[in-house]
């Protein structure tokens, strides 16, 4: 199944791309933590030590969601076919198309647009379960499944 592989590909670019920045902004922050260990005492430099360790714990914390979201791709197997709207599946629907995985916003393919979107989200929790010609209703928008892969 060429276009789901290519959908995951695009998710893990994403997903990498991401990860380099956060690490990058980690590593920016260690280094202006040691800067700053060297400067002298005072409020001033205690102020400036509390934000970095604010923006340290922030930073963490984006990586630790981009962990559990490359995790969450992991799971996927590009091969699988599927019936039923499951973590994996490409949904076809008469608004728009689909990829259930991980947040990752638009996806193009072959000319088409997909939205990657995990199966925690609330149009991902509508429509995991469900099959072609299952109609779906959200924020006053009716669509119908007309192909899930």
């Amino acid at each position: 199944m060429k276009l789901k592989q290519n959908l995951y590909n695009q998710c893990q670019t994403q997903l990498d791309e991401r990860l380099e920045v956060i690490k990058a902004k980690i590593a920016d922050i260690q280094n202006a933590l040691q800067s700053e260990t060297k400067s002298t005492a005072g409020d001033k430099h205690e102020t400036g030590r509390a934000m970095l360790q604010l923006e340290r714990e922030k930073a963490g914390l984006q990586l630790a969601e981009l962990q559990k979201q490359q995790e969450l791709l992991h799971k996927i197997n590009p091969e699988q076919e599927h019936q039923v709207v499951a973590l994996g599946s490409i949904v076809k629907t008469s608004v728009a198309n689909y990829f259930i995985s991980v947040s990752g916003g638009e996806l193009k393919c072959n000319n088409e647009l997909f939205y990657a979107i995990s199966p925690a989200t609330p149009i991902g929790q509508l429509l995991v379960s469900k099959q072609v010609g299952d109609r779906i209703k959200f924020r006053a928008q009716q669509f119908r499944i007309t192909e899930v892969f």
